[in-house]
């Protein structure tokens, strides 16, 4: 070991001693003078951010525009099952016409993996999906007012029409989902009851205007009410500043390229996941049937024509207290699996209780629109949970990126039960006896609808049968 040279005080230079004597100063100083530098932080947004409420403010409004037309498609399916040849050239199968509305919402989800991966991994892009999400829906609401097929139909309506939503609502949302942390449960629920508030005037409006314009007509009017509804939001939309202070040395441009190399998806790695996105796709694969089929249903048992659209604007005013009051659930801390088995048995029952066994009663329907418009329609608020729980197991998962993996497995369900519909109407009839709902065509449907209504739940089953083995 080097021995160590002593130097001898007098022969420290006097600049030394000026140091020491300066760091004693400091110790001896209080707390409250010294200057600490930290860096710049993210501004509080959940509780107080004016930016941030305003985010969610346009968030919600441009929900109108982009499920408007998705949620009173049982109206213009109606319209075209009963009008036939005179609306569609040779005529449609009720299956072929169902898919036009199921193509339009599932390709709407089915992107939402797409959509939300390229604006995590090219933020840059975002400026852009806006403006091209409003040029392809009012192009395409123009161009499906002249179609005469229902392939067609399925094409502009459905598909184009679909992926231009799509633009708007990941911008919209992706956006909404960097401004909460604390409190996505409110601003999920808020978004989603936004939706439903739509859907709860739609009908009668679709309706109407169907009676006086025709297809083509409402279609046309359609597209210029997109335009004046899409363009206030987008001036609401901006981006969550990274840091709080200008004086950061990383640039926005690096921090953009930073964030284009790094696009995690460790939530696949994660078995609970996977099964709460199981339970997410069993249960879409039936949650339209009673909004899609009931303005038929209402007309197969010879109610009047204004009762189809009634019942669907029920189900969606429901769904707006529903939708945020199940958001605001997982806020409380209640386990995610939890408010998915509130969803999910509070639509199942009304489903298999009032729909199957009084079906013919106007006031039974009534009643079963609006539990199953609060519980079913509120499970989309059950997601915010999930975002909660996964974030819990790792913090650094992209909570915007698996809300659109879930969005995406909806879409999967929405397009399988497009054709699973038709296919129901067309099965034989269960015979039985004087029970209502059961007894109609749409029986079939109706116990298909409660199943997987219940299967939602999947993950609180999993969860249920793990702690059994464990016990065994």
């Amino acid at each position: 070991m080097t021995p160590q040279t002593e130097i001898p005080l007098q022969e420290l230079p006097a600049s030394y001693f000026g140091q020491l004597t300066q760091l004693a100063e400091n110790d001896n100083r209080p707390a409250q003078h010294v200057e600490v530098t930290t860096p710049p932080s993210l501004p509080s947004a959940d509780h107080s951010s004016k930016a941030a409420y305003l985010v969610l403010a346009g968030c919600v409004l441009i929900q109108a525009p982009i499920w408007g037309y998705s949620l009173a498609f049982g109206i213009f399916q109606e319209y075209y099952t009963t009008h036939g040849a005179a609306v569609l050239s040779g005529g449609s199968s009720p299956g072929t016409i169902a898919s036009i509305g199921t193509s339009q919402t599932g390709v709407l989800y089915l992107m939402m993996p797409v959509t939300f991966t390229l604006l995590t991994k090219y933020p840059r892009l975002r400026r852009w999906f806006g403006p091209l999400g409003l040029l392809l829906t009012t192009g395409c609401l123009t161009a499906s007012s002249f179609a005469s097929t229902a392939g067609q139909l399925i094409a502009t309506q459905g598909v184009l029409h679909a992926i231009g939503c799509g633009l708007l609502f990941t911008r919209s949302s992706l956006c909404m989902d960097e401004w909460f942390s604390e409190r996505k449960g409110l601003a999920y629920g808020a978004m989603w009851s936004g939706k439903s508030g739509v859907g709860a005037g739609m009908p009668f409006l679709t309706s109407a205007l169907l009676n006086k314009y025709g297809a083509s007509g409402t279609l046309r009017i359609y597209a210029v009410a997109s335009t004046f509804l899409v363009i206030p939001p987008l001036f609401l939309m901006r981006e969550r500043p990274t840091t709080s202070g200008r004086s950061s040395t990383t640039t926005r441009s690096e921090e953009e390229e930073a964030r284009e190399r790094h696009v995690s998806f460790a939530f696949a790695r994660h078995p609970t996941f996977w099964i709460l996105q199981c339970g997410n796709i069993l249960q879409s694969l039936g949650y339209l049937m009673p909004s899609t089929y009931m303005a038929s249903y209402a007309n197969a048992l010879g109610f009047p024509s204004i009762t189809g659209p009634i019942f669907l604007a029920l189900i969606s005013l429901a769904s707006v207290p529903g939708s945020l009051l199940i958001g605001l659930l997982n806020d409380t801390g209640l386990a995610a699996t939890t408010v998915i088995l509130i969803s999910s048995f509070g639509s199942a029952l009304p489903v298999f209780l009032l729909w199957g066994l009084g079906g013919h009663q106007v006031a039974v329907l009534v009643v079963f629109t609006l539990l199953y418009g609060f519980f079913a329609g509120g499970f989309s608020s059950t997601w915010s949970g999930i975002l909660h729980e996964m974030k819990r197991r790792d913090s650094t998962m992209d909570t915007g990126l698996i809300f659109g993996m879930l969005l995406g497995g909806r879409g999967l369900g929405f397009v399988l039960s497009g054709p699973v519909g038709g296919a129901l109407l067309e099965a034989n009839r269960f015979k039985a006896g004087g029970f209502s709902g059961y007894a109609t065509q749409y029986g079939p449907m109706i116990v298909y609808t409660g199943l997987t209504a219940t299967l939602g739940a999947w993950g609180w089953f999993w969860t249920m049968g793990k702690r059994a083995m464990r016990a065994l």
